[in-house]
């Protein structure tokens, strides 16, 4: 399957909570892998409060879908238990892409 859009989400963890956003990011694995349109799902640690979520999608409605689905609605949920600031969500165009 082809990629041609994505999501890069960046979050900024609350002093003393990393440990819950690496928790949070972990459970969202599950969360995603009922999701057919999201091709690729990444959460990375960027730095001792700084992580993101980064997914690719091969259209825009896969990736309304997953905007809408349950980690997108887990993550306006628990922003402000979470997070230092909300959460900056980018849309992104895919310009190539190497999958298996």
């Amino acid at each position: 399957m082809s990629v041609t859009v994505g999501l890069l989400v960046m979050l900024e963890a609350l002093p003393g909570k990393e440990t819950n956003v690496e928790e949070f990011l972990t459970a969202g694995r599950s969360l995603v892998a009922d999701e057919p349109a999201t091709v690729a799902w990444f959460a990375l640690k960027l730095g001792p409060t700084t992580f993101a979520i980064v997914d690719f999608f091969p259209d825009d409605a896969g990736r309304t879908a997953h905007l809408q689905g349950k980690v997108g609605q887990a993550l306006g949920a628990r922003a402000d238990e979470l997070f230092a600031k909300a959460p900056d969500i980018a849309q992104l165009d895919v310009v190539a892409s190497k999958l298996p």
